[in-house]
């Protein structure tokens, strides 16, 4: 009988994974609807904790296990995903160093947070695995970047990437990479939703209704997108394919140039990725 490749493909998912989450904000909330969603992790393998009873009733809505003691995440726990603001990492990291044991994965997607600081709140060898991800996860688009620690085993990189594959792309890198995927995708859709937000305002302006036009927004973005991933063509050639000589689209393209349109994207991602080095400096 033959066989893909697809199919001989090795899962590094147990069927009986358990996922925990250390605060159950918006991203947190994305991963997991998102693990839910595709039918990867059962809701009742989920567990997450958080300080702030709003957010734990947003989850819970899911259907999985909430708590208000970081401990029991971790003991209920085979993967525990760190979703806290930076500024409070190391609070929590000393909170479940105790419970930290050897079978257990660690992913903190804390920005600008390094594994070397993480490690030196946990146990020797801890499996520490640093992921950057953005909040499409939240409909199975997300862009995420993992980096491994120096305690992780053969296996561990790919149970991460592969989880986080069911809500989007991953992929693999070295940690003095992730200040500027943080930068670029981890902000990144803010600057897409202003984007979207700014050209249906251009629409309304020359009369279109304004659900039409953010409708034709997103679109177009959606589409641009897809076209960039899936004709792996530069996004400058592509560009140039829609600009006629003489026509509305090199017109419109002169008055980006002269509104520093690029530079303004370049200086965002730069000013994202320092700020991202700044907090972990800080803590």
């Amino acid at each position: 009988m033959a066989t893909s490749s697809e199919s001989q493909k090795q899962s590094f998912i147990p069927e009986d994974m358990t996922v925990g989450f250390i605060g159950a904000g918006r991203m947190a909330q994305a991963m997991a609807r998102g693990l839910i969603s595709t039918g990867v992790i059962k809701p009742r393998n989920i567990t997450a904790s958080d300080t702030d009873p709003r957010m734990l009733n947003y989850i819970k809505e899911l259907g999985v296990h909430i708590t208000e003691d970081n401990t029991q995440v971790v003991e209920r726990s085979k993967l525990i995903v760190i979703a806290v603001k930076p500024n409070v990492v190391r609070l929590v990291l000393k909170d479940i160093s105790r419970v930290m044991s050897a079978d257990k994965v660690l992913v903190s997607i804390a920005a600008g947070i390094p594994i070397s600081t993480i490690e030196q709140e946990l146990p020797p060898k801890t499996r520490v695995i640093r992921v950057m991800p953005n909040t499409p996860a939240l409909v199975q688009a997300a862009a995420s970047v993992l980096a491994p620690g120096t305690g992780v085993l053969p296996g561990d990189s790919e149970l991460v990437q592969e989880l986080l594959q069911c809500i989007g792309i991953c992929e693999a890198g070295s940690e003095k990479l992730l200040d500027a995927v943080t930068g670029l995708s981890g902000s990144g859709p803010a600057y897409a939703f202003a984007a979207i937000e700014a050209l249906s305002d251009g629409g309304v302006k020359m009369g279109l209704p304004r659900d039409l036009a953010i409708k034709l927004a997103a679109q177009t973005l959606l589409g641009a997108a897809k076209m960039v991933l899936e004709t792996k063509k530069h996004p400058g050639q592509l560009k140039d394919e829609v600009c006629s000589p003489g026509g509305t689209t090199i017109t419109a393209m002169h008055v980006l140039e002269k509104g520093g349109f690029r530079g303004a994207l370049i200086d965002a991602v730069e000013a994202a990725t320092l700020k991202a080095r700044e907090l972990g400096s800080m803590n």
